[in-house]
């Protein structure tokens, strides 16, 4: 196998590394462009039998190389329009509550995504609310009045623009 080959790459699978070889590499580029396509359909864009796709993908699934197939909501036609990205600080002595207050705060109705970062700040949290009382209602209610935060500095998302799908780049 050449380096430039793909067959054979290898992709990280949670801790493990998944052994990816083109049909898999084509199907992974095919569901991230269209997750709700058939197996039928799918086949035929990768030039593979149907039932091997259908065994294919079960794999991957398997494997946790594929962790889900989601849907993007409009959260403007949820009520949701206003985006915000909040970096938060917590005070040192509380940097071992890291893990459970990002899970407390991944649980609220707000919250898009929750990120522990590496660097001056520990968190950063992705919400979307109806308006800018909602928003700073959430500052206020969940995080500043919260023991372990120290500083949060929030920052509006005009627009969010996807980025080029994963597999069809390749490893970095």
């Amino acid at each position: 196998m050449t380096a430039d080959s793909s067959a054979g790459r290898a992709f990280r699978a949670g801790r493990a590394r998944a052994q990816l070889d083109d049909t898999d590499l084509a199907l992974l580029r095919e569901l991230e462009r269209d997750a709700r396509i058939s197996n039928k359909d799918l086949a035929a864009r990768v030039g593979v039998a149907p039932s091997t796709c259908h065994a294919r993908i079960r794999s991957l699934v398997r494997r946790g190389v594929l962790r889900g197939f989601h849907a993007e909501v409009d959260l403007e036609a949820l009520g949701r329009g206003l985006q915000a990205l909040i970096a938060v600080r917590l005070h040192s002595a509380y940097r071992a509550r890291l893990s459970p207050v990002a899970r407390d705060l991944s649980g609220r109705p707000e919250v898009r995504e929750v990120y522990l970062l590496g660097g001056a700040e520990d968190l950063l949290v992705h919400v979307a609310v109806e308006d800018s009382a909602a928003l700073r209602a959430f500052v206020v209610e969940h995080l500043s009045t919260r023991r372990e935060v120290a500083h949060t500095q929030t920052s509006l998302v005009f627009e969010h623009l996807v980025a080029t799908p994963l597999v069809a780049t390749g490893p970095a």
